[in-house]
């Protein structure tokens, strides 16, 4: 597989961040013939795809189309993957931006320079937890200390604050006759 050069891992990784994996705007200093390449590469991987841009809520157009409408670029699953964010925590992602309400546009402060990337690395312990929470029956804290060797307040503080506060995943919990306390990543009750 071929690896994602500085710029385009830039360009992925904040991409990561935006609703909807918007991969728009691009680092500052790339533009021109230059962007188009960049672009035209990614596009040509898999890792970026060309949309229509959604002008009422003000995406930002990567090139008009000449009947008065624009495509903008989002990132795919597969570009994702490529920075090592894992297929499944990428669909948690794009379920949680989903499920939040769009916040007003005019008090949000324009950050797209300094937004932190959000990547889960393939293999790592919270990967491990993030799979376990999105299977149908989600996970206890016992199951979950078994496989990651962590202690239960480990394991209760990484969902809490890692998951729930930093990466914005909706996790619900319900008692289970002869479980416990069961976790999963969802949006309320059992099977919805």
């Amino acid at each position: 597989m071929t690896t994602p050069s500085d710029t385009q891992s830039l360009i992925l990784s904040r991409a990561a961040t935006r609703p909807g994996n918007l991969a728009l705007p691009l680092p500052e200093g790339l533009v021109g013939a230059a962007a188009k390449m960049v672009v035209g590469k990614m596009i040509a991987r898999g890792w970026l795809e060309e949309v229509e841009a959604n002008l009422r809520r003000g995406e930002t157009m990567w090139r008009e189309t000449g009947d008065g409408h624009g495509t903008t670029l989002i990132a795919t699953a597969a570009g994702l993957e490529a920075i090592g964010i894992e297929p499944l925590a990428a669909s948690a992602f794009a379920s949680a931006r989903k499920a939040k309400p769009k916040p007003d546009p005019a008090q949000i402060p324009d950050d797209t320079d300094t937004a932190k990337p959000v990547a889960i690395r393939a293999g790592t312990k919270q990967a491990q937890i993030i799979a376990m929470l999105q299977r149908p029956e989600g996970a206890t804290v016992a199951e979950m200390v078994e496989a990651t060797g962590w202690l239960a307040h480990t394991v209760r503080g990484s969902i809490s604050g890692a998951l729930k506060k930093k990466l914005g995943l909706p996790i619900a919990a319900e008692k289970v006759e002869g479980r416990g306390t069961v976790y999963r990543i969802g949006y309320g009750i059992y099977g919805t």
